[in-house]
């Protein structure tokens, strides 16, 4: 079974790792564009990771463009994430440290 983009954002805060957000405090914005089209938000604040449906209330701290198969490829372990922003698969805006950060503080399946 195929994973949309509507499953993964919802199994976003569980595969969340609050030991390697230590201080962060930020709000990322997810463009989704191809098959399952939408916009996302995460909030990573005080250990926690909320994630809602739509446009952030406040000015993201970084936001993502990606194809939303693409992205669910990333998040299952099929797709390298640097590779996909290498390849332009992935359009970053904001704080890219961030980025790098993200990548560790989700358990990759």
């Amino acid at each position: 079974m195929t994973l949309s983009i509507s499953d993964l954002m919802s199994k976003m805060p569980g595969a969340f790792l609050p030991e390697k957000a230590q201080g962060v405090d930020a709000t990322i914005h997810f463009k989704f564009t191809g098959e399952n089209p939408g916009e996302w938000n995460a909030v990573i604040k005080d250990g926690k990771c909320e994630v809602a449906q739509g446009i952030p209330s406040k000015a993201p701290t970084m936001t993502l463009t990606a194809d939303s198969a693409d992205y669910v490829k990333i998040f299952t372990g099929e797709l390298d994430g640097m590779a996909a922003f290498m390849q332009g698969k992935i359009k970053l805006g904001g704080d890219l440290n961030l980025a790098m950060k993200l990548m560790q503080m989700f358990k990759i399946r």
